[in-house]
């Protein structure tokens, strides 16, 4: 049974978790690099080589999380990203460099909302769907706590220090995975509670459903990280000062939360298809607001704002689109297969952006995200497309 304390206990440790590990590199990469003399390109593969352990590992996680449940694998995580920051806070070269970014990637597979979203189905099942959206509100702001926290440990201790801060905090997330209880949705729902049966029924629904949903998230991911990475510096490139460069940037949190919450109050009768192709809606424009933000910090915050309510809608669907298109038993193995590419994926969004804003310019950076968004919506269209009819049918 999923109960409020253990929705609470999961919201604060992705807010904490997402903060530490994900976010890090926008805040540490430019001292690392500074400190190190070394160039950003091989700061930022570090995260990319994170990215890509994500997506190695992606769908053996997952069976972990629906064999042994989530509080072993999660607890598991909490430390392994301990582990990582600390090695970071001692790295003088590469070696270490690159393993505690590896060590972080692991991490963040078994602690990030994937973990957490398979945790909540092998409890609820179908009926995981409200609390996996109320799981993602708080870590909708972890970018707008931590990046401004990053900074201001990095001024009083230096970046070392703050790593080193860190790993400390990722232990507390420990007894909030600890939480999570062991039962399974089949031993534990109440009242023999009916659920729809899955939209997918077919194997050409199935395949239809898996391209587009893996397309989606693909795609979505890769500007998700190109933004996480590189939104402080385009706003930077875009005329901003740096401290409002990380303000305005700081908005994306509070779109992403507002736009969750807004989902959580309002659209518990919208099925995750619709939800879908609102989210995806949104990307696109959000961009050209960025396109037009040069020098005006009404226009910047416009464009993190926007970005971030739909990039936090996106989480959601990500979340739920399984739970209605598949088989819930099988959810943990399954959406980390069909995830896995959106690791690789993000893994390249730093380095490719970080290339583009210097060759090309921001401004062209923002505009390739533009039509980027716009796949990212055409699939989730044609996902709403195929399955809408059935879903209202069951609806109904």
């Amino acid at each position: 049974m999923i109960t409020r304390g253990l929705v609470v206990a999961l919201s604060l440790s992705q807010f904490v978790c997402w903060g530490i590990s994900y976010y890090l590199i926008a805040v540490f990469g430019v001292e690392i690099s500074r400190d190190l003399d070394w160039p950003m390109t091989v700061v930022y593969g570090g995260f990319s080589g994170a990215l890509v352990i994500m997506g190695l590992v992606s769908g053996r996680v997952g069976r972990w999380v629906d064999r042994y449940g989530g509080r072993r694998v999660m607890c598991a995580g909490s430390v392994l990203i301990a582990i990582g920051c600390l090695g970071l806070s001692q790295a003088q070269g590469f070696i270490l460099y690159g393993l505690s970014w590896a060590c972080l990637g692991l991490a963040m597979r078994m602690t990030l909302y994937e973990a957490a979203f398979a945790s909540l189905a092998r409890i609820g099942g179908p009926g995981a769907r409200r609390p996996i959206s109320q799981v993602t509100l708080l870590g909708g702001l972890a970018s707008t706590a931590f990046w401004p926290i990053g900074y201001g440990l990095i001024s009083l201790v230096g970046w070392r220090g703050a790593l080193i801060a860190y790993a400390l905090i990722a232990l507390l997330t420990l007894p909030l995975h600890w939480s999570i209880p062991d039962g399974r949705h089949e031993t534990s729902q109440a009242g023999g509670q009916k659920h729809p049966p899955p939209l997918a029924q077919s194997l050409a629904d199935k395949r239809a459903a898996s391209f587009l949903y893996m397309a989606m998230v693909t795609v979505s991911s890769f500007l998700n990280s190109a933004m996480s990475a590189h939104m402080i510096s385009i706003m930077a490139y875009l005329g901003m000062s740096a401290g409002i460069a990380v303000w305005l940037s700081s908005l994306r949190g509070v779109g992403q939360s507002s736009a969750r919450l807004c989902e959580i109050i309002f659209g518990g009768r919208l099925h995750p298809l619709a939800l879908g192709v609102l989210a995806t809606a949104i990307l696109p424009a959000s961009f050209l607001l960025g396109v037009g933000a040069s020098g005006s910090a009404l226009a910047g915050a416009s464009f993190a704002f926007a970005y971030g309510a739909s990039n936090g809608l996106i989480t959601i669907i990500r979340g739920t689109q399984p739970l209605v298109l598949f088989d819930p038993r099988s959810y943990g193995a399954l959406v980390g297969q069909l995830t896995a590419p959106s690791f690789i994926s993000s893994a390249l969004a730093p380095i490719a952006y970080a290339a583009l804003i210097e060759t090309a310019g921001a401004a062209n950076a923002l505009i390739l995200s533009a039509v980027l968004g716009g796949v990212v919506f055409l699939s989730a269209l044609l996902l709403w497309g195929r399955f809408h009819a059935r879903a209202a049918s069951q609806a109904g």
